[in-house]
């Protein structure tokens, strides 16, 4: 579905990703893993064309995207969830997640607005609440829902866990699962390297913006080197 291939970006002239290259196929979960400063979060910007890529390709479904505008990359199937939530406090749950199906026709978004509410069934209670209101959990999961409110093919879902206790961490990582199982594609950027390996398919370790590792998600889990670098063993 997806393969980038010597990405390179930067701020100003400050080059963060040097070259790097990586696949997604169709249905996985491929985990991002590495430390702050890596280079993760500039990453998933760049795929969404958030951040311009300096070199560097990006093919989706066989076309080369990496000069596409943003809200044309979403048009193809590309959503991004962005580390910190990054929800709109004063809008109502409805309304932050009506914000997500923003190129849908009214029948779709309602049909769809069902299906996250079946997804997140806290945040069908809350509906009318205002976002800022909710709680940590609740506004990642909120967070998530508008991304996939434009149903995408592929959802890049930066650091879901942050700031959450371990109990919520199990039931955003639960979603990302069920995603995969309603035949969402995800590359997931996660802090918590030993969580996003253990649910992931494939998995990359970024350091200093270049991919240093790479291998099956279990395999990384058990290998010495990201043992000790990601993983405090």
């Amino acid at each position: 579905m997806l393969t980038v291939e010597g990405l390179s970006s930067a701020y100003g002239r400050i080059e963060v990703l040097h070259g790097v290259s990586l696949a997604v196929a169709a249905g996985e979960i491929v985990a991002l893993v590495g430390s702050n400063g890596a280079g993760k979060t500039t990453l998933l910007r760049t795929l969404s064309g958030v951040r311009p890529a300096t070199a560097g390709r990006i093919v989706f479904e066989g076309e080369d995207i990496h000069r596409l505008a943003a809200h044309h990359r979403v048009a193809r199937g590309i959503a991004q969830s962005p580390e910190g939530r990054q929800v709109f406090g004063p809008l109502s749950v409805d309304d932050n997640l009506r914000l997500g199906a923003f190129r849908r026709q009214d029948g779709a978004v309602r049909e769809r607005l069902e299906e996250i509410y079946a997804m997140f069934p806290a945040l069908a209670e809350r509906r009318r609440t205002p976002a800022v209101s909710l709680s940590g959990g609740q506004q990642q999961m909120l967070a998530i829902g508008r991304a996939v409110m434009s149903k995408p093919k592929l959802l890049l879902l930066d650091e879901p866990s942050l700031g959450l206790a371990p109990l919520l961490v199990d039931q955003v990582l639960r979603a990302v699962l069920d995603l995969k199982r309603d035949g969402v594609t995800v590359l997931l950027v996660e802090q918590n390297a030993a969580a996003a390996l253990a649910i992931a398919d494939r998995g990359y370790v970024l350091e200093v913006g270049r991919v240093v590792h790479e291998g099956a998600g279990r395999v990384l889990l058990q290998d010495p080197k990201v043992k000790a670098a990601y993983l405090g063993v």
